[in-house]
């Protein structure tokens, strides 16, 4: 038996954003994820590693100082800088749209409550007269079995 909120008709608002993403947005998000991980890390120290002893243990494209090394290196930092701003710009617009959502849904909740509370003011209410009634019932009613 499958849960109603696994149809097709109740989405969480992450499944309903992800389908409005560009396609820069996605690849921001792509980049901003592998970029923050440890595998990166790693395999761009390997990288280096690798780039410097392939220039300096044999005749290689870039002799040290790895001027060409350098290059690429503050090309990838500009672009990374860009890369991030985009995708933390696109976390907080994700972050104010959640928090919206929060709060409207806090405002149908309190409106909700209100209704409940109110129903159970009248419900206490109509207790409280069931029970004088049946106060009343009970002495004017005289016991079965006593005379």
């Amino acid at each position: 038996m499958t849960s109603p909120h696994r149809t097709p008709l109740h989405f969480t608002w992450h499944q309903q954003h992800s389908r409005s993403l560009t396609f820069g947005e996605r690849a921001a998000d792509v980049l901003r994820n592998s970029m923050g991980s440890w595998r990166f890390v790693f395999g761009f120290i390997a990288f280096m590693l690798v780039w410097a002893a392939i220039n300096s243990f044999s005749s290689g494209w870039d002799a040290y100082p790895f001027i060409l090394l350098n290059l690429f290196l503050s090309m990838l930092a500009g672009l990374q800088g860009a890369i991030l701003l985009i995708a933390a710009k696109r976390q907080d617009g994700i972050a104010a749209a959640l928090s919206q959502h929060d709060f409207d849904t806090d405002l149908t909740a309190r409106a909700d409550i209100e209704v409940l509370l109110d129903i159970n003011r009248n419900q206490a209410v109509l207790l409280d007269e069931m029970c004088a009634i049946l106060r009343r019932l009970d002495v004017e009613l005289p016991v079965h079995g006593t005379a």
